[in-house]
């Protein structure tokens, strides 16, 4: 279901499942050109494939959508401008979102509330939202927004991944400071 907030997993959901349905004709080939007395059977057929595609498309897409984004959306009767409407509709909530998440990200400090485990699961999890979001975080920067993340009691363990010529991934991080 879109909600405002997830356009990205939407669309990925949607096209899955016209694609498993046999319904995404009308996402993947531009329409047909219209039906005429001098109109082969196959461009008939394509036409009349095209036409169902669309048509269910777009009302797979529309029970998919809250109501109230529904009803803010222009009418189409196309479900690529569906999706298009769709899409442009999320993208000032998206930029929202990623704001709020670099944030999140960027300060986030552990605790001790929870499990180191926890932790660096929830800090990748927010790179994998970012990246689901149009914004990739690199891994290192991932690595080193982890150890900034530690409180001092961490120092040694920060002196050390810092004096080290190679530098780690985030299993291998994660995998240290679970042992820590």
């Amino acid at each position: 279901m879109f909600n405002g907030l997830n356009f990205s997993d939407w669309c990925e959901q949607i096209q899955f499942h016209l694609g498993v349905m046999g319904l995404d004709l009308s996402l993947r080939v531009e329409k047909p050109a219209a039906i005429t007395d001098t109109s082969s059977d196959d461009e008939k057929n394509i036409h009349d494939a095209w036409e169902k595609s669309n048509r269910l498309s777009l009302m797979f897409m529309r029970m998919s959508v809250a109501n109230n984004i529904k009803s803010a959306l222009p009418h189409t009767e196309s479900a690529k401008e569906f999706i298009k409407f769709v899409e442009e509709r999320s993208q000032t909530t998206d930029k929202s979102l990623a704001g709020t998440l670099m944030a999140t990200l960027t300060t986030m400090k552990f605790d001790g509330s929870r499990s180191m485990h926890e932790h660096v699961i929830e800090m990748t999890n927010i790179t994998a939202r970012l990246k689901s979001l149009g914004m990739n975080v690199n891994e290192n920067f991932l690595v080193q927004f982890i150890i900034n993340s530690l409180p001092t009691e961490y120092g040694p363990f920060q002196m050390n991944y810092n004096t080290m010529k190679d530098k780690w991934n985030v299993n291998e991080l994660h995998s240290m400071l679970v042992q820590e």
